[in-house]
């Protein structure tokens, strides 16, 4: 702008008043019908919402202006939102009208991420958090020792008035930071956050530094908690809160506009399953890793009937239980609610007309409740006897609380029931709102308008008879009011005390001075009655909002109950069983998936039987279904904790304090790691924060390294969590070797999954039942698991079900067998190392096919002399021969019935054979080399 302040118009100074009182954010300013951005802030809106630049000239020059409807501007403030702009909504708050001169405007909204309170920006289903961090403070050290130098994070919902606080070390909060995701978050001065490094989208807000000194945050902390250092008695969650609600009051308008916000509740993070953001992610809870395809745990259990219990139900899986009396106090009720279908259905159908009770609440105490939100409280309200009656023989403790706190609100409802229309209008100040009867002035107001009205409409019968003109007519416009219209051939007729009020081309309207008294009187009276109706609407809204508390605490029942009538409706619908918890070991028969058996046909379940603390090193395929197994009992642990009955048979689950996750990863090159340093960076957590009570899933650790390397990573890591922590642990692997520590670790055992291949589908690829991964037979992945190792991961022919190239495949195979081949030198030179130190009285270190052969050896250690041949067998080439010995023999010492013995194993077609006929196949053979 090239004019100088003082040469502005007054409308346009006062706009840049408003910017310089916000200048952190964009400002929309009411212009009639339409908020309006000037100069650059226009190019921006312009460009962001996809709206016309135009221009305004005035006297000081020309400038850029873009607007958007105000009657559509929630599709547009959320696209600023997207783009990370906070909008300062300045609205008209006198009437243009009344206004002598510029209408008066302020801003009376502070529209950011974090503090949306409109419906239409608003998720139904979840929870919108505006969060505030403050950081470890080593002046202020925890009672617990565990906890250290206490962080503090507080979490505010607008739209609900939830508010909630916790502290702990400063690691923990930002696992629960993850956990929340707040759309927005305030961050102390002194902690330190980068926005990048989140693992969820926000906003970072830097609030001003005075908002959290404690005694700022204790002041504004007063006017919500009678004695803020009684109920927080950690000064960093008071600094938190108080900075919180500081910032989410400057955002909707001031002292006063949170009246809503009753409690603020404490929660120790210890009284909960502890889930961060990689176990979140890895077990998709909330967010599959397949954007549009695939589905979630929330999605799988989700059969809430209403809002209130969708985000209830959110809430309780983002943090389940750890508390076993608490567990099973949830499993008694859904219990009860699945044996009684008839009374959960019923209150099912009942919840379904529920409306969103917490925001209505808030909607009602901030004064932006309409005649319509009122009418909607009242119907929820209606809902809660029939509830209650749903609920009279209930047996269980959980049931019977809720119902004892399904509060009726009896005097609520019938106020609302009295007050408002049953069909009112969206508008609040244009009338037709009030009910007739409830108010005593009104009614004797409205009365006078409509006898006036009355008198009006018999006034065209009177005067067609008073003056004979047949075709005269009576009628109103907003312009000129009442007027008694008629046509230019008959106005010779017209009575002396008719006055012209207007001429149009073929008629004259008139009034008379009795239809003009009516008029003012009608028209005073319509206008009075408007004013008057809207003051008795906020009146009843007032006494509406003094049951705030009350409304709320109905909220948290209805949406308790809908969970648990959730958790039942699914248990039947999928066959769910109740877990019984506290056991010492995870015992889980035909266990499924929750999500996976939703999107296939055909879903095979598994079971898992050990005690509690032990390791299962699981191998198999790729695509057998390793990662799935895990993840199925990590999922069914968590629904059990959460209050749900799980996918399986039956389950005996102990009570974990954790869930971990080490499954899968992604490089990060923004923030300098390699996809095996986020690796070891999240196999860190696990071995610092794991106990006796977590549940360890790791797969595939030390695979992005080298195989010596990553081998020695993951043994090391199997031994440390089985002997230094002690957590119940599921490895899946590749690595055969580490098949080998359930001999070395007590607590330690092997799992499998079995694949079928060629015709034969009791072929398994197992330590004693070996297939030949590099054959060209079909594999058929049967996804079940079975106890002991597998032998081969079949990778070539996964690769081959994948589509690569016939030649790729082929080739491949052939790198196969040769590095089988490379092997067996190995055990000739052992054989020759062996006779060789026969000679001179020394012993050889053990190889792996001398230890293989020990343990295929007689009890009484005498030669096997089968075991002997079968050692020195090549397989190079497809063709099985006898290795040549040190002396460049050929075989041809052996006898021609131990030629014919070789002769007949070659042809043992081992991928057709059953276990039995091989047994009895070995045993022929020996018996005839015996002989």
């Amino acid at each position: 702008m090239v004019a100088r302040r003082e040469e502005l118009t007054p409308m346009l100074s006062q706009y840049l008043e408003l910017c310089e009182a916000h200048p952190d954010a964009l400002v929309l300013f009411q212009v009639g019908d339409f908020y309006e951005a000037f100069c650059e802030a226009a190019e921006t809106v312009a460009r962001v919402c996809e709206v016309t630049l135009t221009q305004r000239e005035d006297s000081t020059g020309t400038y850029p202006m873009a607007g958007i409807p105000i009657d559509n501007a929630a599709s547009y403030l959320q696209s600023l939102l997207d783009a990370d702009f906070r909008v300062a909504v300045a609205d008209q708050v006198e009437d243009a009208e009344e206004a002598s001169g510029l209408v008066d405007r302020a801003v009376t909204n502070v529209v950011t991420p974090g503090t949306v309170a409109d419906d239409e920006l608003l998720d139904r289903a979840s929870a919108t958090y505006l969060g505030a961090l403050v950081g470890e403070d080593a002046r202020h050290t925890a009672e617990d020792p565990d906890d250290g130098a206490a962080a503090a994070l507080a979490t505010l919902d607008v739209s609900t008035g939830e508010c909630q606080v916790t502290s702990a070390r400063e690691d923990r909060i930002r696992d629960e930071l993850e956990r929340l995701a707040p759309a927005e978050l305030l961050v102390a001065p002194g902690t330190d956050v980068d926005a990048a490094a989140l693992g969820f989208e926000a906003m970072v807000t830097e609030h001003e530094a005075a908002a959290f000194d404690l005694d700022e945050a204790d002041g504004t902390l007063s006017a919500y908690v009678s004695e803020p250092a009684a109920v927080l008695d950690s000064p960093a969650e008071r600094r938190a809160v108080g900075a919180l609600l500081a910032y989410a009051e400057y955002t909707q308008g001031g002292d006063g506009a949170l009246s809503y916000v009753s409690r603020v509740r404490r929660y120790d993070l210890r009284r909960s399953l502890r889930l961060d953001a990689n176990a979140m992610r890895s077990l998709e809870l909330f967010d599959s890793r397949h954007p549009g395809r695939g589905e979630t745990l929330l999605d799988a259990v989700d059969r809430t009937a209403c809002a209130l219990g969708r985000r209830k139900l959110e809430a309780w899986l983002r943090r389940p239980l750890i508390d076993r009396g608490e567990i099973e106090r949830r499993h008694d009720a859904v219990g009860e609610l699945l044996d009684r279908p008839l009374a959960r259905e019923t209150v099912r159908d009942h919840l379904a007309g529920v409306y969103d009770l917490e925001r209505l609440a808030a909607r009602v105490s901030r004064e932006r409740a309409n005649a319509r939100d009122l009418r909607s409280l009242q119907a929820t309200l209606d809902t809660v006897p029939k509830v209650k009656a749903a609920l009279e023989d209930a047996d269980s403790d959980a049931l019977c609380d809720l119902r004892g706190s399904l509060d009726e609100l009896n005097e609520v409802r019938d106020l609302i029931d009295r007050a408002i229309v049953s069909d009112p209008p969206q508008e609040i100040t244009e009338g037709g709102v009030v009910r007739e009867g409830f108010d005593a002035e009104l009614d004797e107001i409205r009365a006078t308008e409509r006898e006036g009205r009355e008198w009006v409409s018999s006034l065209e019968e009177r005067e067609r008879e008073r003056t004979g003109i047949d075709s005269l007519e009576v009628g109103y416009n907003q312009v000129h009011g009442y007027y008694i219209e008629v046509t230019n051939p008959n106005l010779d007729r017209v009575p002396d005390d008719y006055t012209r009020r207007q001429t149009l081309k073929n008629a004259e309207r008139f009034y008379t001075p009795e239809l003009k008294r009516r008029e003012d009187e009608i028209l005073s009276a319509a206008e009075r009655a408007d004013a008057l109706e809207y003051e008795v609407f906020c009146d009843v809204r007032a006494r509406v909002a003094e049951a705030t508390d009350r409304l709320q605490s109905l909220a948290e029942a209805l949406a308790r109950l809908d969970v648990l009538a959730a958790f039942a409706a699914v248990a039947a619908a999928e066959h769910y069983a109740r877990p019984e918890m506290g056991a010492e070991t995870l015992r889980i028969e035909e266990g499924r998936h929750p999500v996976v058996e939703r999107t296939q046909a055909e879903f095979v379940p598994n079971g898992i039987d050990f005690d509690v603390g032990h390791v299962a090193v699981i191998t198999g395929p790729n695509m057998s279904g390793k990662s799935t197994y895990m993840r199925q009992v990590a999922l069914i642990s968590l629904l059990a904790q959460a209050g749900s009955f799980v996918p399986a048979a039956s389950a005996e689950l102990p009570v974990l304090d954790r869930i971990f996750t080490r499954v899968g990863a992604s490089d990060d090159i923004a923030g300098g790691q390699s996809t095996f340093m986020r690796e070891m960076s999240e196999l860190t957590d696990i071995l610092h924060d794991a106990t006796a009570d977590s549940l360890v899933l790791l797969d595939e650790v030390g695979r992005g390294t080298s195989t010596a390397d990553g081998l020695a990573i993951a043994r090391a890591t199997t031994e440390f969590v089985h002997s230094e922590v002690g957590a119940t642990t599921l490895f899946a692997t590749h690595y055969h070797d580490l098949t080998g520590l359930a001999e070395d670790l007590p607590n330690a055992f092997n799992l499998h999954f079995t694949v079928s291949k060629g015709d034969d589908d009791s072929a398994s690829a197992t330590a004693n039942g070996s297939t030949d991964a590099a054959g060209d037979s079909d594999v058929t992945f049967l996804h079940r698991v079975a106890a002991g190792p597998s032998s081969s991961s079949y990778g070539v022919e996964v690769a081959k079900l994948a589509g690569v190239p016939d030649r790729v495949v082929e080739r491949a195979r052939e790198y196969v067998r040769e590095s089988a081949d490379a092997a067996s030198p190995a055990a000739s030179e052992a054989s020759t190392a062996t006779s060789d130190s026969s000679s001179t009285g020394e012993t050889p270190p053990a190889t792996d096919g001398e230890a293989a052969a020990t343990a295929r050896a007689e009890p009484d250690g005498r030669d096997d002399t089968l075991a002997a041949y079968v050692d020195g067998i090549d397989d190079r080439d497809g063709v099985r021969r006898r290795s040549n010995g040190a002396d460049g023999s050929d075989g041809s010492k052996l006898s021609n019935a131990e030629r014919a013995v070789l002769d007949e194993l070659r042809d043992v077609d081992v991928a057709r054979t059953t276990p039995l006929e091989a047994l009895n196949t070995l045993e022929d053979l020996r018996r005839r080399l015996d002989e």
